[in-house]
């Protein structure tokens, strides 16, 4: 099995007091904090293209490019849709979109990731 662009995946979350800049170390105010959103929106890349890696294969982030547009306050319900885009050899890019649930552009992006071996990838880490 291949991955092919086309493929999708959304997440809902709800904006938690633990996914703040705040609890996070990010800034200062009770806001969905970048880091958090970024984790969301790579969690939806992973979910759009892990059942369509060959046995034995996963992804890893390599690249992130990530606009935060809109703050989203503790209680907003936001969309993050991501969508692989691109695919050149083990490369995958993905466009993603993050939606609050009044229609407000939250986040723009793009994420590369690589598809390796995963027995391979973990015997070449530092013991």
């Amino acid at each position: 099995m291949t991955p092919v662009p086309g493929l999708r995946a959304e997440t809902l979350i709800m904006v938690e007091r633990e996914d703040t800049a705040q609890r996070v170390g990010s800034g200062d105010v009770p806001v969905l904090g970048t880091p958090r959103l970024l984790a969301f929106a790579e969690a939806a890349t992973v979910q759009a293209v892990g059942p369509h890696l060959e046995e034995g294969r996963t992804s890893v982030g390599t690249r992130i490019e990530l606009e935060h547009r809109a703050a989203s306050p503790v209680g907003m319900r936001v969309t993050i849709a991501a969508e692989l885009t691109e695919v050149d050899g083990d490369r995958l890019i993905f466009d993603f979109c993050a939606l609050d649930e009044h229609g407000t552009v939250v986040a723009l992006g793009r994420i590369e990731r690589l598809s390796v071996d995963r027995e391979r990838f973990l015997a070449r880490l530092p013991a």
